[in-house]
């Protein structure tokens, strides 16, 4: 106690923690390291640094200068009796002389304690020179795993853990003895696809890309019985909340009267990959009307642009009528086996330029009908467009094998009450009920894309306010200009003879069951595209989706492996073309001759 209290003047050495890491951006398990270690040495080199005030740094420049110190142990035995003492009263009140043997036992025994978790942090000539020295510092227990950020809406294929294996590190490495690791650092698919900076980060984590699968949960065969919430189900709500966390859905629905051109769109990219959304859609549904001759290289144009993230799950014909229905790769193991039907609207079923093609599928436990058509043209011909959908809505035989969601809300003379989610789009012709001269001085008012003015004419809007044809259906407002009748090649409307007055012919609509399900994100059309007298229109949605049964004919991830391959490796090959000419450029001199 004596030695003590003359060495009162030595300070405790406290050692600095390492710094809890900062969530930055996403980083391979190298970089993740390094940081560690770079960030350890800082705090070394500043507890060393002589200008630094710190209490570690001035105690053990005290230190330096006491005299009295003269093995490695004896500071921090004499620092640690202070602190101490310091630190509990009542054993010096108890005690004053040092005299009792219970409170000088019971200080020694502090002390070592002490002495022995801290020693370890000194080296061995630590106050030999003007400059002390501390060991590195390693920490004892494992850095706190990164966070899981699933605040995106967007499509989560296999970064995503599930909510009873949220702390699966700890699980892991209680039950085998390891994490994986394998991550690298390759860059993630960063063109532009339905995630977000979260889910990279996410993905770039600790936990392993795909989802661990329990063994019991491999053996439980449960979900043959076609259980909704089983363990395994393929379109349980299990699974259906790994993939998409809010259980909505993105989908892209368009129309174009290609008016039978056989000269396609260089680049399809402003239609397809508009630059408004940052995400593209889960799902591609394209209606063509006067389809181009050639169907397949329309198809493989379309698998072009989407690239290698999308597969054609379906695509069906009638006549000039088209229909292709692209789906992100993950996802095509979700869907029923796809089903399609046909109605011919015209007096001689073998013409086959008007009516209407429908695609049917079930994915996971909500079921869609995707219908597109091409009704009567004219100005005055309101009753036959709808007759032509009244014929349509009690042909169009859907569904056939797969079975109704909820047969119990659905009608024989109408196929869009025996779906939970339909869209209609197409061509409908339907007319502004203006001449051109009205029509064409409400265009130049500069309407800032209100176009109020001119819908107040529409037949279409019209006549859904009445209930005579597309009951139950909703269409997004309109803020786009009328998409017909056009000059080819041209932002001109009709300057032919015939001066036909500008409309909006083509339109999407859509309905849903359950009120609220279908969500309009956008509605537009595009106008860089002007190889026909239509421009082509479509609609960005949020759908919402439930969980389903196994015990429906599954498609088994089916798709169109050619064109798909096709598509790739004209990708591929287009692109090497733009490099090698940017290269050629670049490499080009000009002479002159004088």
């Amino acid at each position: 106690p004596d030695e003590v209290k003359a060495n009162m003047r030595i300070k405790s050495i406290t050692p600095r923690p390492p710094r809890k890491p900062r969530l930055e951006r996403a980083a391979s398990l190298d970089e993740k390291s390094w940081r560690r270690w770079r960030r350890l040495r800082t705090s070394q080199e500043s507890l060393t640094d002589p200008n630094e005030t710190s209490s570690s740094n001035g105690s053990l420049q005290d230190a330096s200068l006491s005299p009295a110190v003269g093995a490695r142990a004896a500071p921090c035995d004499q620092c640690c009796e202070q602190n101490s003492l310091r630190s509990s009263p009542d054993a010096s009140e108890a005690s004053p002389a040092g005299k009792s043997k219970g409170g000088t036992a019971d200080l020694g025994k502090r002390a070592s304690e002490i002495s022995s978790a801290f020693g370890g942090l000194l080296r061995g000539k630590a106050f030999s020179g003007s400059k002390p020295r501390l060991a590195q510092i390693t920490p004892t227990r494992p850095l706190p795993p990164m966070e899981l950020n699933v605040a995106s809406h967007a499509l989560r294929t296999a970064n995503r853990i599930d909510s009873d294996f949220m702390d699966y590190r700890r699980y892991s490495q209680r039950e085998f003895g390891r994490v994986s690791s394998s991550l690298s650092d390759t860059r993630l698919h960063g063109s532009g696809m339905v995630y977000d900076n979260c889910s990279t980060d996410s993905m770039k984590s600790t936990f392993s890309l795909l989802t661990p699968i329990r063994a019991k949960d491999v053996r439980n065969r449960s979900y043959l019985e076609g259980s909704l919430l089983a363990n395994g189900a393929l379109l349980g709500a299990e699974e259906l909340s790994r993939y998409f966390p809010d259980r909505n859905i993105g989908i892209f629905v368009a129309t174009w009267n290609m008016q039978g051109q056989k000269e396609l769109p260089v680049n399809l990219d402003d239609f397809l990959l508009p630059t408004d959304p940052d995400y593209a859609q889960d799902m591609y549904v394209i209606g063509v009307q006067e389809g181009c001759p050639d169907r397949r290289e329309w198809e493989i144009r379309l698998q072009e642009t989407l690239g290698p993230h999308y597969v054609m799950l379906y695509s069906a014909a009638h006549g000039v009528l088209y229909m292709s229905v692209f789906i992100r790769r993950d996802l095509i193991w979700f869907c029923s086996e796809v089903e399609y039907a046909t109605v011919t609207t015209r007096i001689v079923s073998q013409i086959k330029t008007k009516g209407a093609l429908g695609i049917s599928f079930t994915f996971f436990g909500t079921s869609f009908l995707f219908i597109t058509s091409h009704f009567t043209s004219g100005d005055s011909k309101v009753n036959e467009r709808k007759m032509d959908y009244s014929k349509t809505i009690q042909a169009l035989a859907l569904p056939k094998n797969v079975p109704d969601t909820n047969p119990y809300r659905s009608s024989s003379s109408d196929v869009t009450t025996r779906f939970d989610e339909v869209f209609w789009f197409g061509d409908f012709n339907f007319r502004l009920n203006k001449d051109r001269e009205t029509v064409d001085s409400i265009l130049k008012q500069n309407l800032e894309k209100d176009m109020s003015k001119l819908l107040e004419y529409d037949q279409l809007i019209n006549e859904m306010s009445r209930g005579s044809i597309f009951k139950g259906f909703q269409e997004a407002d309109i803020h786009f200009y009328p998409s017909y009748k056009f000059d080819i090649g041209k932002d001109s409307y009709d300057t032919t003879s015939k001066q036909r007055t500008p409309s909006y012919t083509d339109r999407v609509v859509y309905r849903s069951r359950h009120k609220d399900d279908i969500h309009a994100v956008k509605y537009s059309s595009c106008p860089v595209l002007k190889t026909s007298d239509h421009r082509p229109v479509f609609a960005l949605f949020r759908v919402k989706v439930r969980p389903g049964r196994d015990n429906i004919p599954l498609a088994a991830g089916q798709f169109d492996r050619e064109l798909y391959l096709i598509g790739i490796k004209r990708r591929i090959t287009r692109e090497l073309k733009k490099r090698h000419e940017q290269k050629d450029q670049k490499s080009s001199s000009v002479c002159s001759i004088s």
